[in-house]
């Protein structure tokens, strides 16, 4: 077969591969993709942990808020994500898979994107409209003040992941914040001496984890034009920054009464594999993404282990 027929035949073939992709099951696997699937337990687990050990019922709060902190607002987080931050996720070598999915085809990627912001809208409004307006006011405004920072860190205009030091705090209280708002809406006190360490520690631990994972971006940020804290302060600073946070973490948590001062050995995993970087440079950033692969793995035991801590405290076994 000459050259011109392979060539003709593939340009054949271009309009059947371009129709399959955006079939409605192709279009609806590219936006379960953005919404990162194996971060959902992330945010769905300390909401409903939360409001189930304060509330100790399960009620319509629970269950649709456990819902919605398990896909519409990871959609929502790390879907509009991936639509505002696509140009510089191209040049970004380590984008991809389980780090977020690139589409070369920005043809494609266009009618993806819409397809992303459209699912955000449909499946996060319902739901947050109907939490609105379960609890106080004070819950209200909390769950608006945490779906305000997802929105806030990638949008344009506002860009909070690209103001230092307000970017890490910014995506920590992506995790904290469903954690935060479940103490609300069940009527806990924030000032208890069970919940202030607890929400604060997880504020810190976000903080920690969302800085070390800049580093491996500093190079590519830079070139990009983009800010964070890795870039102003260095690839070894953001590093050390990241350990004191993790260990803050864990001090905190000793502020708990017995046997909750247990979780303060939670943070140290991370703190430990963090510290394995602590002599990285700027030139060898890049190497803290096997920390980064770490981290995410080191979730599943670490969340195994705070939930068997929770039944064992709700269980009265400690």
């Amino acid at each position: 077969m000459s050259p011109e027929r392979t060539v003709r035949d593939n340009e054949d073939r271009r309009p059947d591969r371009q129709a399959r992709r955006d079939r409605p099951l192709a279009l609806l696997g590219s936006i379960v993709k953005a919404s990162r699937p194996v971060s959902w337990i992330n945010t769905a687990f300390p909401f409903a942990a939360a409001y189930a050990l304060v509330v100790r019922d399960v009620d319509a709060v629970l269950i649709v808020g456990t819902l919605f902190f398990l896909v519409p607002y990871n959609l929502l987080m790390y879907g509009i994500n991936d639509v505002f931050d696509y140009e510089s996720d191209l040049a970004n070598p380590r984008k991809g898979g389980i780090e977020g999915d690139v589409i070369r085809d920005r043809e494609h990627a266009r009618r993806v994107h819409r397809a992303i912001l459209w699912a955000c809208v449909v499946t996060v409004t319902p739901p947050l409209a109907w939490l609105l307006v379960q609890g106080s006011a004070g819950a209200a405004v909390t769950l608006a003040l945490v779906v305000f920072g997802v929105i806030a860190y990638s949008a344009p205009g506002l860009r909070f992941k690209e103001r230092p030091f307000l970017d890490s705090l910014t995506s920590a209280l992506h995790f904290a914040g469903p954690l935060i708002y479940a103490l609300v809406v069940a009527g806990a006190p924030l000032t208890a001496r069970v919940a202030w360490p607890v929400w604060t520690a997880f504020i810190l631990w976000g903080m920690a984890s969302h800085a070390f994972g800049a580093v491996q971006d500093v190079r590519a940020d830079r070139e990009g034009g983009i800010g964070s804290v890795a870039t102003v302060i260095g690839a070894r600073a953001t590093v050390w920054f990241a350990i004191g946070l993790y260990g803050a973490s864990s001090l905190v948590l000793l502020a708990q009464p017995w046997p909750g001062t247990l979780a303060a050995v939670l943070p140290l995993p991370y703190l430990i594999s963090v510290a394995r970087f602590a002599r990285i440079t700027d030139e060898t950033c890049e190497d803290a993404n096997r920390g980064w692969r770490t981290f995410l793995w080191l979730n599943q035991p670490v969340g195994f282990a705070v939930t068997m801590l929770l039944i064992a405290i709700a269980s009265g076994w400690l």
